[in-house]
């Protein structure tokens, strides 16, 4: 009998995750690794060789970790249930002028979901993957009181916070994330002092997982094979006349804040502020016009509260690496709510994710639909 019961390991034959499911083994738990085939890059027409964590050699080193220590270890196909809700909702913000997050998708709707089903076939209590970020129920007297919330982790570097507000209470419940109180460089040393010099020495990917050449544009043609010649001779025009001063490639070729890549040339440098799908317009400004004091936010998820009740003061972020900016929250609706910024945010782009946070804290999180300037 195992220490403290069985837990599956999302593995993705990373160093964090490969340490997670080392750490939880040292600990006692009888480990399940389970690595996800999300993806099959050679079906998407790129032209890189296929790497991150679909690719076969990911594969084989997530098993050999569990070899390794002994435990068993399964690949689970979830490219189905991945391409019904990941890719075709990237396809679908970016035609319809909306710049997407998917990875939020990819973990709200598929990973946590796809696991904690064949966690309950494997009769595991728990799940755990290798995200920097703390899970904790809320003990305190208060609307919070037995609550999931999910924190920042102590490495400010790696905070992935930011990309879990969409999980569920029903699933932050059964979750464990071991790295929470650990930093990259801790990960590193324990890795290098058990011997598994591969993983330290392994490359990390930051691209989104199905577009590896990071060329989302030729994904987007080779998805929709109509859409270039449907979209194609729009015009730009400037944000503070209404003038125009060119011809684009089609509005999902562009996203809120972009500044390289337009193929004009004004004399001085301009930003793509908004994209309007309606007229295939892409509108442009100078920096200072990037800027908006509000937003609105829809398909809420709230963590810390049940609901939002009265305005509160939180930092809100509104992309991974964003520091936050203080803001008041007002929930307008069961599934929106108004965002009032202390000052103006650059380049918030509608289909991005809005977080919300009281200290460490995440009180929860919605997808972009419109930023505006208060009167």
């Amino acid at each position: 009998m195992s220490k403290h019961g069985r837990i599956l390991v999302a593995m993705s034959g990373g160093i964090d995750s490969s340490l997670a499911a080392v750490l939880l083994h040292e600990e006692g738990y009888e480990v399940i690794g389970m690595t996800m085939k999300t993806w099959d890059y050679a079906s998407s027409g790129g032209t890189k060789k296929e790497t991150g964590c679909c690719s076969l050699d990911s594969i084989n080193d997530a098993r050999n970790i569990a070899v390794s220590l002994g435990f068993p270890h399964y690949i689970l196909d979830i490219r189905n249930e991945f391409g019904d809700a990941v890719i075709d909702h990237f396809t679908g913000e970016y035609l319809d002028g909306r710049t997407p997050n998917p990875c939020v998708m990819c973990n709200t709707h598929i990973k946590w979901d796809a696991l904690l089903r064949r966690a309950d076939r494997l009769d595991c209590e728990h799940i755990a993957t290798g995200h920097y970020a703390h899970i904790r129920q809320d003990v305190s007297e208060g609307p919070s009181n037995g609550r999931y919330v999910i924190s920042k982790g102590v490495d400010t570097l790696k905070d992935q916070s930011y990309v879990l507000w969409g999980v569920s209470q029903e699933s932050l419940a059964r979750t464990i994330l071991p790295l929470g109180n650990l930093r990259k460089t801790e990960i590193r040393e324990m890795a290098t002092e058990r011997g598994f010099m591969e993983l330290v020495s392994k490359s990390e990917s930051y691209e989104i997982c199905f577009v590896p050449d990071n060329d989302y544009r030729g994904f987007l043609k080779r998805r929709v094979p109509t859409l270039e010649a449907e979209v194609a001779g729009g015009n730009f025009v400037m944000e503070s006349t209404g003038k125009v001063v060119g011809k684009h490639e089609g509005y999902p070729f562009y996203t809120i804040g972009q500044r390289k890549g337009l193929g004009i040339a004004l004399g001085h440098p301009v930003f793509v502020t908004e994209i309007r799908k309606d007229t295939n317009e892409v509108i442009l400004g100078l920096d200072k016009d990037l800027y908006r004091n509000g937003m609105l936010v829809s398909k809420l998820n709230l963590q810390k509260y049940p609901s939002i009740d009265a305005p509160l003061q939180t930092v809100t972020k509104v992309r991974y690496k964003d520091a936050g900016t203080p803001a008041t929250i007002m929930q307008t609706a069961s599934d929106k709510i108004e965002v009032h910024f202390d000052e103006g945010v650059s380049a918030i782009a509608p289909g991005q994710s809005a977080v919300f946070y009281e200290g460490n804290d995440v009180i929860g999180g919605g997808w972009i639909m419109k930023s505006f300037n208060q009167e």
